[in-house]
């Protein structure tokens, strides 16, 4: 390199690590509130501790109205990040976040915890929604799988808070010191600049820079990257004249729209939230000889390491090998799981390999974890077309928590349908599906800037054009 030619900047900076961190705390709280209902359950369905009676209907509902409520939250986030801004949305829903925890702290009967519960799961499906499309459009792309992961990390972390104060609180204290935790980041979050992308969308052209200059680096010239932005801009408005919905529909949108809910389908329907909502009920049924709530930490303890061996891995080997690496995990542990599960109804004994519940728990754990777990909350940021990024973000969130919702809520009939063996082999079936998905459907977007992502689809959609057109005889 010639002397007098500046030395590249290196695409991980304090700010943007600072601004990934932060974003990153609220996603903590969407963990804590993901798990719960998984130590929380089990005091509040005591008549010793609670007041009030929570039959095992009700008790189901505690656990499904969250991810019911998450879909309402994705409905109304694509809306609020497009018009309110992606940062301002994140912060402002730390103060329902406060409220729903403090009714539920405070309830006197069931309806009040459903209450509390919901109005904290509209949060989580707003935030979902809103941290992946923050990130994607703030974060360096050769950074962007790496930091794009710690809200993951974090999320990871908020469940194994909430387990680890679960074995000493009861579900009312547990609640009290959820409505403490959104505090931290409302705060922080006054720090952080918008994106810049959707200054650009306002045309905001100073107020974009300014952005971009304070996550980049004060010496870093931004001037390139502003102009891409304003480039891309241009095109997307030019080309944007018709609705909303029939802009999603067009096949240079549909494309990645349909990658994006593909993946979180398989995500779901891998059966993730039933292990998360329910760990503690499904220890206590394999009748292992560790203690249940000692299982659970060591699971959480798990998750929460393998999204940091994800966070160190992406963006050296990518994306799809990581997901390659995800399923066949599941698969196998699920399998075991429902083998496990079938002999101890129907024999041989295996009571004596109390631990094996646990080990498959672990390994499925970080099969998850390193791939179906963070993977498509961060493609969904990247593949997304710029103009529809909003109402696509908000139709694929929630989709997320309508499959939440579905896999949560049923779990149990499940069991009763199927028996624990068949909703195990069920959820491993479905990951056999996804194998094929990620061969044939997933891009690669390691590397890539959120332009070029979406320049490559619109080929691929203009390619498919041509072959559709009729010959002319």
């Amino acid at each position: 390199m010639p002397p007098d030619e500046p030395k590249p900047k290196s695409p991980f900076n304090v700010p943007q690590v600072l601004a990934a961190l932060t974003v990153s705390l609220c996603s903590l709280i969407l963990g804590f509130t993901a798990g719960y209902t998984s130590p929380a359950l089990i005091s509040m369905t005591d008549r010793k501790i609670t007041d009030f009676e929570v039959t095992p209907q009700a008790a189901s509902w505690v656990g499904g109205i969250m991810p019911l409520a998450g879909l309402a939250g994705g409905i109304i986030g694509g809306p609020l990040i497009v018009y309110l801004g992606r940062k301002t949305t994140i912060q402002v829903i730390a103060i329902p976040f406060i409220l729903g925890y403090l009714l539920i702290a405070f309830a006197q009967n069931v309806a009040m915890v459903l209450g509390g519960r919901f109005v904290t799961g509209l949060c989580v499906g707003i935030g979902s929604l809103s941290l992946p499309v923050y990130l994607g459009e703030t974060l360096h792309p050769e950074v962007r799988g790496t930091l794009g992961l710690l809200p993951t990390a974090l999320g990871n972390i908020g469940i194994l808070v909430c387990y680890v104060a679960g074995t000493f609180m009861n579900w009312s204290q547990l609640a009290f010191f959820g409505a403490a935790l959104p505090v931290p980041y409302f705060i922080l979050m006054f720090f952080l600049p918008e994106s810049p992308r959707w200054y650009v969308g306002r045309g905001q052209e100073e107020k974009a820079r300014k952005s971009l200059t304070w996550l980049r680096g004060k010496d870093a010239d931004v001037e390139s990257e502003l102009k891409i932005l304003m480039v891309a801009q241009a095109e997307a408005d030019n080309q944007a004249t018709q609705h909303t919905l029939v802009e999603l529909m067009k096949l240079r949108n549909l494309k990645p729209l349909s990658i994006s809910l593909g993946l979180m389908f398989f995500q779901q329907f891998s059966g993730i939230n039933a292990v998360i909502f329910y760990t503690v009920s499904i220890f206590k049924e394999a009748g292992t000889t560790i203690d249940s709530y000692v299982c659970t930490i060591i699971v959480g303890v798990v998750n929460f390491m393998a999204t940091f061996a994800a966070s160190a891995l992406i963006d050296k080997i990518g994306r799809k090998i990581l997901l390659h690496f995800s399923n066949f995990a599941m698969i196998v542990t699920l399998s075991i799981l429902g083998a496990f599960f079938y002999c101890k109804i129907h024999g041989p004994d295996f009571s004596h390999m109390g631990w094996l519940p646990l080990a498959c728990f672990v390994i499925y754990v970080i099969g998850f974890s390193m791939g179906f777990g963070p993977i498509p909350w961060l493609m969904m940021g990247e593949i997304l077309p710029a103009k529809v990024r909003g109402p696509a973000a908000s139709v694929v969130t929630s989709f997320n928590w309508a499959c939440t919702f579905i896999v949560t809520k049923t779990f149990q009939d499940m069991i009763d349908l199927l028996g624990t063996h068949g909703a195990f082999w069920l959820f491993a079936g479905v990951c056999v599906v996804g194998v094929f998905f990620v061969i044939f459907c997933v891009p690669e977007t390691r590397g890539k800037t959120l332009e070029e992502i979406e320049r490559k689809f619109k080929r691929m959609s203009a390619m498919i054009n041509i072959r559709l057109l009729p010959f002319n005889m």
